[in-house]
């Protein structure tokens, strides 16, 4: 990725500073950029047990995941108070 002059290779980290559920009842990750990324439990594809419960998706809070978005340049998500 290029912004400006500078090259990205790897995709940009950012810290989980909470949890919300979408119109679906699936759990987003709020990410400390203002981006959400969802999180789901359903195997055999995605197995994420720790999002079943508070606190497991407590004990994710500043663990890193990467954005896309951020990658992209996109602006905040909507439910998002602006990001950092």
């Amino acid at each position: 990725m290029r912004i400006g002059a500078v090259v990205f290779d790897s995709p940009m980290r950012r810290k989980i500073s909470g949890f919300h559920q979408d119109q679906h009842s699936d759990w987003v990750a709020e990410l400390e950029c203002g981006h959400g990324q969802h999180v789901r439990h359903q195997p055999p594809w995605q197995i994420r047990p720790w999002v079943t419960t508070a606190q497991g998706r407590h004990s994710r809070i500043g663990i890193e995941l990467e954005c896309r978005k951020c990658d992209e340049g996109a602006p905040p998500d909507a439910w998002s108070s602006g990001g950092i």
